[in-house]
């Protein structure tokens, strides 16, 4: 099954119930220098195959490209076009498992996400440890641009903490 509007689960039975369950895709997001650039900023990432586009344009692939880490960075807002949060007292960010950067992200291309809830691990106290995989598309690749293993943490309302 395959999803393109955002679901609402709003239980940890619900979520156990998307185990498997392919969500998606998100809206195409392009990618323009000026965001490189500003990513680039606030990470103090400025390797010329990202920023320096005469450079980049003798480089390689012939044009900048984007951060891996922009890409993945765009997950967590990717997810919210997927599920709702908002029925649970909380959901946190605890991390990645296996992240992968497959294909380059070239500046002016478009990347969209696909996620599957791949594994629900109930805690026991209305709280649940939830693994999806997180598949950028590249408009017009055939390799994933980025796929990760984001790990969250949900805790049901009137749940302990």
């Amino acid at each position: 099954m395959t999803t393109t509007s955002p679901v609402r689960p709003t239980t940890i039975d619900e979520l156990i119930a998307l185990e498997g369950k392919e969500l998606g895709p998100t809206q195409w997001h392009t990618l323009t220098q000026p965001d490189i650039n500003a990513f680039a900023d606030v990470t103090n990432d400025h390797q010329w195959i990202h920023v320096d586009e005469e450079r980049a344009a003798a480089g390689p692939f012939g044009k900048t490209i984007g951060h891996g880490l922009f890409t993945l960075s765009l997950g967590p807002g990717f997810m919210e076009e997927l599920m709702a949060f908002d029925g649970f007292a909380h959901s946190l960010n605890y991390g990645y498992d296996k992240v992968r950067f497959p294909h380059p992200r070239f500046v002016g291309s478009k990347v969209r996400m696909r996620a599957t809830i791949t594994k629900v691990t109930p805690n026991g106290n209305g709280s649940a440890q939830i693994t999806t995989t997180q598949v950028f598309e590249g408009e017009g690749v055939e390799k994933p641009i980025c796929v990760a293993e984001s790990i969250g943490r949900f805790t049901e309302y009137g749940a302990e903490a």
